[in-house]
C-alpha cells in the first residue's frame, strides 16, 4: 500500500445547520489503489463506516467498502460521492443510479432490491428509540418510530451488528430507502444524534434519497 494516499472526508446527511452527518472517506483517484485487498485494508485503516474509491469520475464509477467488506450499494457513500464529483449518474456493482443537485440537497435514485437484508424494527415512541442500547452483534437493525406520522417525520437509529468497531451508524441512506419502500411514502428522517435524510418514492420501484453534504477536509 502506498504510504500516503490522498482522500477527502465528507459529512453526509447533515442537519439543517450543517452539523452531524455521517463521515465518508473518498479516494478520488482509485487508480492509485487498484487491488481489492489494498482497498479493503485502506478502508479498515481509515475506520469510517464507508470509504469510496472513484474509478471513473466522468462516468461516475465507484467502489464502496466498510472496514470489513465490499458493498454493492450504500446510501450515504453514493449521496456524498455524487455531490463531490458532481455527476448525473453513478455506477456501482448493484446498478446505475441517477444523481442530481437541488439547492442545499444532493439526491440519488436507487432500488430497494440493491440493499442487503436489514431488520426494520418499529417502536411506539421516539423516546424508546432514543433509549435503545446497542443490540447484540449479528443482526443489522434499523430502529424507528414516528415523530409525526401525518407529516412523514421519523426518528431512527441504525445498528450494523458487525465486528468492525462501528456499533451505530449516524446516517444510513440504504436503510432509509428500505423503510420508504415498505411504507410507500416520502419521509423526513432524523437519525443518530441529529442527521437528516429525505426520501421520496418514484415510479417503477425507484426511491430518491437526499441530504446535505459538507466537505470536512
Amino acid at each position: 500500500m502506498p504510504p500516503v494516499t490522498d482522500y477527502d472526508v465528507l459529512r453526509v446527511f447533515c442537519g439543517p445547520h450543517g452539523g452531524y452527518g455521517n463521515e465518508l472517506g473518498v479516494v478520488r483517484n482509485g487508480a492509485v489503489m487498484p487491488e481489492r485487498e489494498e482497498r479493503q485494508e485502506f478502508a479498515a485503516k481509515l475506520g469510517f463506516s464507508e470509504t469510496v474509491f472513484v474509478d471513473d469520475p466522468e462516468r461516475g464509477v465507484i467502489d464502496i467498502y466498510t472496514p470489513t467488506l465490499r458493498l454493492p450499494f450504500a446510501g450515504h457513500p453514493c449521496v456524498g460521492t455524487a455531490w463531490l464529483i458532481d455527476v448525473p449518474e453513478l455506477v456501482v456493482p448493484a446498478g446505475v443510479m441517477g444523481a442530481r443537485q437541488d439547492g442545499e440537497f444532493c439526491w440519488i435514485e436507487a432500488r430497494a432490491e440493491w440493499v442487503p437484508p436489514r431488520t426494520l424494527r418499529q417502536y411506539a415512541t421516539a423516546a424508546e428509540v432514543d433509549d435503545l442500547p446497542v443490540p447484540p452483534k449479528g443482526e443489522w437493525v434499523y430502529a424507528w418510530a414516528w415523530l409525526d406520522e401525518a407529516a412523514g417525520r421519523v426518528r431512527a437509529r441504525a445498528f450494523p451488528g458487525r465486528d468492525d468497531g462501528i456499533d451505530e451508524d449516524e446516517a444510513t441512506g440504504a436503510a432509509a430507502l428500505l423503510l420508504t419502500d415498505r411504507l410507500g411514502r416520502a419521509l423526513n428522517i432524523t437519525q443518530g444524534t441529529g442527521s437528516q435524510i429525505l426520501t421520496a418514492p418514484q415510479p417503477e420501484g425507484w426511491t430518491e434519497i437526499g441530504g446535505r453534504v459538507y466537505l470536512e477536509r
